[in-house]
């Protein structure tokens, strides 16, 4: 036999590989560019929620800032409700965020360019909502938290390739930068402390920060399948673990208590909100039994806020919801159309 297969050559089989991944990728980008398009004529179309064009006088009063998802024009961009009316019209910037978080002078903004190959930003915006700076960013967008201050930064990335890593699995990267502009470094990298011994392992992880002030801070540590509530220092730049089983931690108000997710005994990929006390180490079950998948936000001292997909088959926006944080009441809708949620006082 000549060693052709169905009558062509090595260079011929190549040619007609490369035509059909040609073909395949055009046809793939053909299709992205109609969905965009389609997803851009049904945002035009819809009524989306209603707004108000007192967006300074909002700004000026305690108030809620998220993440627009009514579908309509203003579909992805920021938009802020009184604290005193969250349900009523919203007051819509012209920021575009796929997550955002904030104080009075200050958001982190988190954007995503979506094309045929989807690149991510995280940019520092000011109190106009103009662009400051851009942060350093590697890898796709998790979570975002700034300092009751201000001054500080922390930024949650999911990142393939790391060795340790199964295919297919992701690790994390979490620098804490200063708003000024000074990068003070990622996370990961400071000794992890555990029942008094420092963990080595190479698949440390560490996400989710919660700023307690301009030093000490609370996070999410894994490491060979278990996670850990973590607090640590800049200036001493540790972490040491606190308890056992809690993910994507967010401190009270009044420095007292940290909300967050907990995985028990429920099935992969599912989470129960509870409560931890910093003094007396207890710990509340929250109300919400629905599996929360993100970082709570505190309403108030005693409330917790949060995003959750809104369900039923064709829906794609989400819905934010509040719940007591002593683990009484039921859940309650505060925002509709609305994910990515920070309370700014």
């Amino acid at each position: 036999m000549s060693g052709r297969v169905g009558g062509l050559g090595p260079r011929a089989r190549l040619t007609a590989l490369a035509v059909v991944l040609l073909v395949a990728f055009l046809s793939a980008g053909g299709y992205v560019w109609r969905a965009r398009q389609d997803l851009t004529a049904v945002q035009a179309t819809a009524t989306g929620a209603p707004t108000r064009d007192d967006l300074a006088v909002v700004r000026d009063v305690p108030h809620l800032v998220f993440r627009n998802t009514a579908l309509g024009a203003d579909y992805g961009r920021v938009a802020m409700v009184p604290l005193s009316a969250p349900a009523g019209p919203r007051a819509v910037t012209d920021a575009s965020c796929e997550r955002v978080y904030a104080t009075r002078d200050e958001a982190i903004c988190l954007s995503a360019d979506r094309g045929l190959l989807t690149t991510y930003r995280a940019r520092l915006l000011g109190a106009d909502w103009s662009v400051r700076r851009d942060l350093p960013l590697v890898g796709t967008p998790s979570r975002a938290r700034l300092s009751p201050d201000g001054s500080l930064v922390a930024t949650t990335t999911f990142v393939f390739g790391d060795s340790y890593a199964n295919p297919g699995q992701f690790s994390t990267r979490t620098v804490i930068s200063r708003t000024a502009g000074e990068v003070i470094g990622d996370v990961e990298r400071f000794p992890l402390v555990v029942d008094g011994a420092v963990v080595t392992a190479v698949d440390k992880n560490l996400w989710g920060v919660t700023f307690a002030d301009d030093d000490r801070f609370y996070a999410t540590a894994a490491s060979g399948g278990k996670t850990w509530l973590v607090e640590g220092s800049l200036a001493a730049r540790r972490v040491t673990a606190l308890r056992e089983d809690a993910e994507c931690p967010s401190l009270s108000p009044d420095r007292t208590r940290i909300a967050f997710k907990k995985h028990g005994d429920l099935p992969p990929g599912r989470w129960r909100l509870a409560v931890y006390d910093l003094a007396t180490g207890t710990e509340t079950l929250l109300a919400e039994t629905r599996s929360v998948d993100d970082q709570v936000e505190w309403l108030d001292d005693t409330r917790i806020i949060y995003a959750l997909p809104r369900s039923g088959a064709g829906t794609a926006t989400s819905d934010i919801w509040s719940t007591p944080a002593d683990g009484r009441g039921a859940p309650e809708l505060l925002v509709s159309d609305a994910w990515s949620p920070a309370v700014v006082r």
